[in-house]
């Protein structure tokens, strides 16, 4: 997947990942949308930010905690 409206600055807010380079980072967006915040409601409070970053963010962050689980075997 790409992520287009994610970026990276070692220079800006300790190399967090933001939304298109503002000052918004991706962890932001995902607390207030686990703290029941609307998609409308972060667009009124952030008008920066457009739909598609809301989104993006969020498949970033699943895909950043995208890990497998192997069972290990029992004991013989």
């Amino acid at each position: 997947m790409i992520f287009d409206r994610i970026a990276v600055d070692p220079g800006k807010l300790e190399g967090k990942p933001t939304i298109r380079g503002l000052r918004i980072t991706v962890e932001t967006v995902v607390r207030l949308v686990a703290a029941g915040w609307s998609f409308d409601e972060i667009l009124l409070d952030y008008p920066d930010l457009e739909r598609e970053d809301i989104k993006q963010a969020l498949e970033y962050a699943a895909a950043a905690t995208n890990v497998h689980f192997y069972p290990l075997r029992e004991p013989a």
